[in-house]
């Protein structure tokens, strides 16, 4: 029996070698394509044999002659395009036809923009801590069956007291000729979010010496990182001296990480080491979920960037800014919800 064994097992063995030298014989051809090319077949003599691996390397003369771009630039006709590259749709022709353009992440798109490199830390806490609680402080339970109520009526209604009234559109409510955002509720898919901020800066000295105009725009270019728009004057005030037309503030907007790493800055850093100072007024608002609040010269000169180069900027020229946020919610209500769960204190009554 132990004979037997050992026979087995150095045939076993004998197979194993056979075997492993066949499979050494079959790897080392490059494909199945060099035993087609092998044949007389002419339809496969232009598929290249040898590896190019074995392609021996380039003379010191051969790498100086070498110059593709010569070669492209002596090109008359432009190579010609394969099939299989893809060119993405330069207009986009709705969501329902076949073809449809990439997402702006994706580096074939025509409006491809690099990033996002960093991920602002107040941005991140939102996604991870504060979307979840502004659901919870918004959270209105509902009995099942309960039925639903009709929405208000916004619109004015004709009393019909002339023939004329009959067919007409309703009239808007007085005093708003142009009617706020109706509230929704807070969803998962609902959550309010940041979506702009733009800083503004009117300094009316600028309309007699332009130089301060200069460090306006040099303030706001290091508190935003984008190079700010000069605005003018829409209107005369003989008393101030303002004219029509002159340049007298900057204006810009930043978006997505830029807005969430300056309101970051802004809140746990400057509002802190403001003295006696209350808040932002609770009025505030323009009805569908955009706040503003303005900022004296001596809170924008707390600002880190303009503070590690104070002596830069004149002290008498240093401007005030007004600070607009644009929001994704649909009332001031959600907005101020939003902003105070990163920070902002209110006061005053609503």
């Amino acid at each position: 029996m132990a004979a037997l064994r050992g026979v087995s097992g150095s045939a076993c063995g004998l197979r194993l070698q056979q075997a492993t030298r066949s499979a050494y014989a079959t790897c080392s051809r490059r494909s199945v394509s060099t035993q087609a090319a092998e044949s007389a077949s002419p339809v496969l003599l232009d598929l290249e044999t040898d590896s190019s691996i074995g392609v021996p390397q380039l003379s010191p003369e051969e790498k100086k002659e070498f110059r593709p771009w010569k070669r492209a630039a002596d090109r008359k006709l432009p190579l010609p395009g394969s099939r299989y590259q893809y060119h993405p749709p330069k207009y986009d022709r709705g969501p329902l036809h076949p073809i449809q353009s990439p997402n702006q992440s994706d580096p074939t798109a025509r409006d491809f923009v690099p990033g996002p490199f960093s991920l602002p830390r107040l941005r991140q806490t939102f996604q991870s801590t504060i979307s979840s609680d502004i659901m919870t402080l918004a959270y209105n339970h509902t009995p099942p069956g309960t039925p639903k109520e009709p929405p208000a009526e916004r619109l004015r209604t004709w009393d019909d007291s002339s023939p004329y009234h009959k067919n007409r559109p309703k009239r808007a409510p007085r005093g708003a000729p142009v009617l706020p955002l109706r509230e929704r509720d807070i969803t998962f898919n609902n959550i309010p979010e940041i979506k702009e901020i733009t800083l503004a800066a009117y300094s009316p000295e600028a309309i007699d010496d332009p130089n301060h105009l200069i460090v306006t725009r040099s303030v706001m270019l290091a508190l935003t990182g984008s190079l700010p728009d000069i605005t003018t004057t829409h209107s005369s005030v003989v008393q101030w001296g303002v004219v029509k037309g002159k340049r007298a503030g900057v204006k810009t907007t930043i978006y997505s990480n830029d807005a969430y790493e300056f309101l970051d800055r802004l809140i746990h850093i400057v509002l802190p080491r403001i003295k006696d100072w209350k808040g932002v007024r609770a009025t505030t608002g323009d009805g569908s979920g955009n706040l503003s609040f303005g900022l004296d010269p001596q809170v924008v000169a707390m600002f880190p960037e303009v503070e590690v180069n104070y002596d830069m900027y004149p002290t008498r020229m240093m401007p005030g800014c007004r600070i607009f946020v644009k929001t994704t919610a649909t009332s001031d209500r959600q907005a101020r919800l939003l902003l105070q769960c990163m920070g902002i204190p209110f006061w005053g009554k609503i």
